[in-house]
C-alpha cells in the first residue's frame, strides 16, 4: 500500500475549513485513504471527525496511505493539498 508524508501548511492546522476541504478532496477521489499523525492509529481520511481528531497543527506531519489503481496519483494530489495554506 503506497504511503506519503505531508507537512500541514495551514496556519490553523487540520481544523474547520482546511479539514473540510481535505475531506472533500479525499471523498472526490473515490479511493479508500487513511491518515495518521506520528505513530498514532490510522483513521478514515474521508471522515471529518477522524481528521479533526488527529489534532494536526501547522508544521506537523501526517502520513497518508491509499489502496487502488490510482493510489500513487491520489496520494500525490492530497499531499500537495495539505502542503498548501488552505486558510484563505
Amino acid at each position: 500500500m503506497p504511503e506519503r508524508t505531508a507537512t500541514i501548511a495551514s496556519k490553523v492546522g487540520l481544523h474547520a475549513r482546511p479539514a473540510t476541504i481535505f475531506v472533500q478532496a479525499v471523498t472526490d477521489r473515490g479511493l479508500p485513504v487513511t491518515i495518521r499523525k506520528g505513530n498514532g492509529p490510522a483513521g478514515n481520511a474521508a471522515s471529518i471527525l477522524a481528521v479533526m481528531a488527529l489534532g494536526a497543527g501547522n508544521g506537523e506531519q501526517v502520513t497518508l496511505s491509499a489502496e487502488g489503481d490510482r493510489a500513487d496519483q491520489v496520494l500525490d494530489d492530497l499531499v500537495q493539498l495539505l502542503e498548501t495554506d488552505l486558510d484563505i
